[in-house]
């Protein structure tokens, strides 16, 4: 009776102190890719980091990376499709993924994790679903804390951004970082200019011209290259890049110029900026998806999985910036002025212009914002 008795006061110990983490089971996982894999030093490989820290805390567990090299959405379900009975949950990374959502409903005991779009129907309608956890962010606020760090740095007051292709997340960084040094200039008087070269143009989803810096691809390097030095050559000495695999071209063309520095984007970028003694990385605009993923693989592995679609901000502390000591190179008064804006922009009152809102650079709401 006794040792019954201690069994089940031990049971309580464990649902009280570790809220249910001794019921957590393990899983198998899968991230998927396309068209870089997992070691990008950007987006993929954020993503990636998630994963990892899930299986730090959940050691019976365990994942694999696959990569669909063609970036062609109907080729990414296909590798889903591929892989889909052999796993517990699956990770996609990336707009290439959204038409999941017949394969999630064909496979209702596999949990899908997907990341920067919500799932599609045959018709590229927005549906949702139990058992996928759709994330997408408000990049605009990112770009926004990017384009406030170009304008209160630069010296030779000329800055840029460059994208990869306009799809809707790429046009909310390239709008939130034009909102950002609008703010910059009204509030602080910076004076600084935003550089965009005609040649390269983007042409959003509903066949709009956004302007801006379009290498026109998440791959091409060496046309990055020839993007960031055409910007370099007009003047800019801060570049935002948000160009996926890309912008490693633009970083190539900053660390072969001098005192010209890179805002990087989604994860912190300061290694990909090493440059001999020196970096080239000013500070990084950070999409927190490894923490949101790993969450969210935890409440499958407890059976606390919620499907849905959800878009996530600096009010969910999934927007910010690197302030981390030795991995920047902001001044202090730049700091703070970028926590002040990140406040106002948790508690609401800075919104900065977005694809998705359909506001634009030049009169986005919150610009008044003291």
């Amino acid at each position: 009776m006794k040792q019954r008795l201690l069994s089940v006061l031990a049971v309580a110990l464990c649902v009280s102190v570790f809220a249910g983490a001794c019921f957590a089971e393990s899983i198998k996982a899968a991230i998927v890719t396309s068209p870089n894999d997992v070691h990008d030093g950007g987006f993929n490989e954020n993503n990636y980091n998630g994963l990892l820290q899930f299986v730090e805390t959940n050691p019976d567990s365990s994942f694999t990376t696959i990569q669909d090299k063609t970036g062609d959405p109907a080729s990414c379900v296909k590798t889903i499709e591929d892989i889909v009975a052999d796993y517990d949950a699956i990770v996609c990374v990336g707009f290439q993924f959204s038409g999941i959502a017949e394969l999630a409903e064909d496979n209702p005991d596999v949990k899908f994790l997907l990341v920067d779009t919500w799932p599609a129907d045959s018709n590229g309608q927005t549906v949702s679903a139990e058992n996928i956890n759709a994330m997408t962010f408000k990049e605009e606020q990112g770009g926004f804390l990017a384009g406030l760090a170009a304008a209160l740095s630069s010296r030779t007051k000329k800055v840029a951004v460059v994208n990869g292709i306009a799809f809707p997340t790429n046009v909310n960084y390239q709008y939130g970082f034009m909102s950002g040094v609008n703010y910059a200039n009204k509030h602080y008087g910076t004076g600084v200019q935003i550089v965009e070269l005609p040649s390269y143009s983007g042409t959003d989803v509903t066949g709009k011209a956004v302007g801006g810096n379009y290498v026109g691809s998440f791959i091409d390097q060496a046309n990055g290259k020839i993007v960031g030095q055409a910007l370099i050559r007009e003047g800019c000495d801060v570049i935002f890049v948000a160009a996926g695999g890309a912008g490693m071209g633009v970083f190539t063309a900053a660390k072969e110029a001098k005192d010209v520095y890179i805002v990087g984007c989604d994860a912190d970028q300061f290694d990909d900026g090493k440059n001999g003694d020196a970096n080239i990385i000013l500070t990084s605009s950070l999409k927190v998806m490894d923490k949101n993923n790993a969450r969210v693989l935890r409440d499958i592995a407890a059976g606390n999985f919620k499907g849905g679609n959800y878009l996530l901000g600096a009010a969910e502390d999934s927007i910010d910036y690197v302030k981390t000591p030795g991995r920047h190179q902001l001044t202090d008064d730049v700091i703070a002025k970028l926590d002040a804006a990140l406040a106002l922009m948790k508690a609401g009152k800075i919104l900065p212009a977005s694809f998705t809102s359909g506001t634009m650079p030049d009169s986005f709401e919150g610009l008044d914002a003291e």
